[in-house]
């Protein structure tokens, strides 16, 4: 794999690249966990670290984050694929953060097993200078955002 100018690499390894995975057992059927993952707009009145959606047009947004770490990143989420009958919520990131993101709803026990998958490449100068030194901190701040985002799914579905 090239090296892209600017990258942190030590030992072949992209230290500005993340992969996440995140599996969320869910009280409620596919559909209504679709109905309200599909509605990206309302996020801030759920997850709290996900602190503002403005619709750009019809198909993305421009999403501000911000969790422990006092720095808020900027993305643009742009919708790739939404296929309800399949459980699949797609969408392309760019700003801050380039890559994708990924839910993938299916019937388990009685509700829904949500897993959610994101690839992402930090573009965020700052974020890129300390790769090394703070890449611990980084995934635990988005394990800490995921685990607010579970919390407050499960609430609103609880909600609904």
């Amino acid at each position: 794999m090239p090296v892209r100018p600017g990258a942190a690499q030590t030992g072949g390894m992209d230290w500005c690249r993340y992969r996440f995975r995140c599996v969320w057992d869910l009280p409620a059927p596919p559909d209504a966990v679709h109905r309200v993952l599909e509605r990206g707009e309302d996020y801030p009145r759920w997850w709290p670290q996900v602190r503002e959606v403005v619709p750009v047009d019809g198909a993305s947004a421009r999403v501000t984050f911000r969790s422990l770490l006092p720095y808020d990143l900027v993305v643009t989420v742009r919708a790739r694929r939404q296929d309800r009958g399949a459980g699949v919520l797609e969408a392309a990131l760019e700003g801050d953060l380039d890559g994708w993101s990924r839910w993938t709803l299916l019937p388990h026990g009685g509700g829904t097993r949500a897993v959610y998958e994101q690839e992402v490449e930090v573009r965020r100068p700052l974020m890129r200078r300390l790769a090394v030194p703070c890449r611990p901190l980084f995934r635990a701040n988005h394990a800490l955002m995921m685990r607010a985002g579970r919390r407050g799914l499960a609430a609103r579905l609880a909600a609904v």
